[in-house]
């Protein structure tokens, strides 16, 4: 198929182009151009809503007479979608915006408005400053203030950064820092313990008596004194001379008879138990008589 498209066209030698008559136009034609609608808007005849961006097919014209600054200005016509009424706005290049012409009311816009507010005020700022010449030195003035806060500002963060330079945060931490003095004390009391560890060791290894002299020492360090007991006070007359007891018997005709010693007849009769009695065989002897009593039997 690509042979049969035409890509050149043949001119003869002879061909002139003033020749060719020129096609009779409009003076101001209008054309038909696919775009969006710009802003919200509503139909002033059956208050229908149309929102920004809804796509319409517009006719498209140039507005004769009105330019600004060189920019041609175009209209545009649409048809509402509810009751085809027809709705026209232009272009606005001063502002860089459209502009609402017939058939319909543009929504209320917010940020549109205090924009245009805020140039306002900047614009009638400027008349003035240009037209009053105290209010300019007033501005100033404010101007310089404002600089000579900075400046102080500045100053005062170069003398911040100063300090901070100056200041070692490896000492400030181990000044306020609790932690590696409580681990210093703790790790001064186990070396501590460590070594009375150690000597105590050494003392059990040298001896039990060594030990048991330096207890001894202790002790009787740690003794203390004992206190003076009183005399006993007799209440017996020591001047008058002691009683014999004989005496007193013979006078009341008393006499004692002797026992005989009983200790004397119990070793005699334990002895003569312990003789009698035959010794009890050992446990060398048992084996023996079992052995004999066993070979016995199996020669029977």
């Amino acid at each position: 198929m690509s042979e049969r498209k035409v890509l050149n066209k043949y001119y003869p030698p002879d061909f002139d182009p003033a020749k060719i008559p020129r096609m009779k136009l409009e003076k101001n034609r209008q054309y038909t151009v696919r775009l969006m609608a710009p802003f919200n808007m509503r139909c002033a005849t059956c208050g229908e809503y149309i929102y920004k961006g809804k796509k319409f097919n517009a006719r498209k014209e140039d507005v004769e007479g009105d330019t600004y600054l060189g920019i041609r200005i175009y209209r545009f016509y649409i048809k509402c979608t509810r009751c085809l009424q027809e709705i026209s706005f232009k272009t606005d290049p001063k502002n860089t915006d459209y502009e609402i012409e017939a058939g319909a009311t543009r929504n209320f816009m917010a940020l549109k408005l205090a924009e245009e507010q805020a140039k306002k005020e900047e614009d009638e700022e400027k008349e003035d400053d240009a037209t009053n010449p105290m209010k300019l030195l007033e501005k100033r003035t404010q101007q310089s203030k404002q600089e000579l806060e900075l400046l102080e500002s500045l100053e005062e963060l170069k003398d911040l950064n100063k300090r901070q330079q100056q200041v070692n945060y490896d000492q400030m931490l181990e000044k306020y820092n609790p932690i590696p003095e409580q681990m210093r004390t703790l790790k001064e009391q186990e070396e501590h313990d460590e070594k009375l560890v150690q000597a105590m060791l050494r003392k059990r290894k040298m001896g039990g008596k060594v030990v048991e002299e330096e207890t001894i020492e202790i002790e009787e360090s740690n003794l203390e004194p004992a206190p003076k007991v009183a005399k006993s006070v007799s209440l017996v007359d020591e001047s008058k001379p002691p009683v014999n007891l004989e005496e007193k018997r013979q006078k009341f005709g008393i006499k004692l008879k002797s026992k005989p010693k009983e200790t004397e007849t119990k070793t005699d009769n334990s002895a003569s138990s312990s003789c009698s009695k035959p010794p009890l065989p050992s446990g060398l002897s048992l084996l023996g008589e079992y052995s004999a009593s066993s070979e016995d039997d199996d020669e029977s």
